[in-house]
């Protein structure tokens, strides 16, 4: 079967790779890919945005199934674009993806039934917005309601970063129209845990749980960026939650959106937090998280295109899923100055024995050589019987790769240690 994915980061390559270890399939495209990918599928320069390019080439090279990744082109509707013409896909419908597409949305489909989340309001008038926030409890966060590179959210620690957040979306189109309205919300506290699911609109089916690090600097410190790295499973995320969260969260999420007439088929991301006043959404995604993909997907023992097939066909219930017990580590290599400004163009050195074990987020081929080409470069991942043994082999084969410039977080996975009573 000749397969498509739509996308070019990290995210992409590790579901590649994945893809590839079905017999099925003998040809995988990806559009736009990247200089990595290009090691395991044909790279096509399509950008994930441009819906009619997509459409085009896949009508015209007969592509089996298409996999869409990223939340922009599923908001924009290319599955929808993609049925339309008969090429069954992996990923949620336009009227779905608005689960992620807008935090308005998502927040008042909570309200409505009864999922716990944070107490918030949303205002589409900045002076309101600047007015509610002179009494608001602090600190307390700021969402631009539209999709924002996963930037769009800020903690505010005074009652000035909240309204200089609130300035910023709404009047100086930090985020373009994504800011228009605002998201003001409740600063929950207590440990995060992202839990990705597969779902055909009825059944749901949690993944192993994972926790990121947004922060780029050791200790928790810095900017927050994209991941800086991810280890699997969660150990705050136990048994008793996993029920309480089906219950509470996963189920009636997946029947809230069927009653409102957009069935979500594909991957649902529960972004949580484990508040003393039990688990509670922050935020949902309509797709794989990056780099939570890059230590979920090495654990899953089922097939994924089997899976992915599953879910479009809606006959999830009749697929067996399971994951190893063993933990996976993935630490990202990024280029300094990340996420702020950095230099692009440097020549990156793998061993080829290693290559297996990375994914590739940021990085283009010219002349036969792959360059450096984004923030997030590398996710180099591992797996092992304990978490300390996947996150030591990660950081050993970071330690066999060289680009100039490479910066990376040396603590990925320490939180999770020290709460895993288990670990040394």
């Amino acid at each position: 079967m000749k397969l498509l994915v739509v996308g070019g980061g990290g995210r992409e390559h590790a579901i590649i790779k994945k893809l590839k270890e079905n017999p099925e399939v003998t040809e995988i495209f990806a559009l736009p890919g990247n200089g990595g990918i290009k090691e395991d599928a044909i790279c096509v320069n399509i950008g994930a945005k441009d819906i009619d390019g997509i459409v085009n080439f896949a009508k015209e090279n007969k592509i089996d199934y298409v996999v869409v990744a990223p939340d922009d082109p599923l908001v924009l509707g290319l599955v929808d674009a993609l049925e339309k013409i008969g090429i069954p896909c992996f990923g949620p419908e336009k009227k779905a993806a608005i689960i992620e597409g807008s935090k308005v949305f998502a927040k008042e489909l909570m309200k409505k039934y009864g999922i716990p989340t944070a107490r918030y309001e949303t205002f589409s008038d900045m002076d309101a917005a600047l007015s509610y926030l002179e009494t608001a409890p602090i600190p307390t966060v700021i969402k631009a309601d539209g999709l924002a590179l996963g930037k769009g959210v800020i903690i505010a620690g005074t009652r000035d970063e909240a309204k200089d957040a609130v300035i910023s979306m709404m009047k100086d189109k930090k985020f373009g129209d994504s800011g228009s309205r605002v998201v003001i919300e409740e600063f929950l506290e207590g440990p995060e845990v992202s839990v990705l699911s597969f779902t055909d609109g009825k059944t749901v089916v949690p993944m192993i749980s994972s926790m990121d690090h947004k922060r780029a600097l050791d200790g928790d410190m810095g900017l927050n960026t994209g991941g800086m790295g991810t280890i699997a499973p969660n150990p705050y995320y136990n048994e008793k939650t996993a029920k309480q969260c089906m219950e509470e969260i996963f189920i009636p999420t997946i029947k809230a959106m069927a009653k409102e007439n957009r069935p979500f088929k594909g991957c649902l991301y529960f972004g949580l937090m484990l508040t003393k006043d039990g688990p509670k959404v922050i935020e949902y995604n309509c797709r794989f998280g990056d780099p939570e993909a890059q230590v979920v997907l090495p654990l899953l023992k089922t097939d994924l295109f089997s899976i992915m097939r599953a879910v479009t066909d809606e006959r999830l219930d009749s697929i067996n899923i399971q994951f190893s017990d063993n933990y996976a580590a993935c630490v990202i290599m990024a280029s300094n100055g990340y996420p702020a400004s950095y230099q692009k163009g440097y020549e990156i050195q793998i061993p080829e024995e290693t290559k297996q074990y990375v994914y590739v987020a940021g990085a283009k081929e010219t002349d036969g050589k792959l360059l450096t080409d984004g923030g997030r470069v590398l996710g180099v991942t591992a797996t092992g019987n304990t978490l300390k043994e996947a996150i030591n082999l990660a950081y050993d084969r970071v330690c066999l790769i060289k680009f100039k410039d490479a910066f990376y977080r040396r603590d990925i996975g320490a939180r999770a240690l020290a709460a895993n009573k288990t670990e040394d």
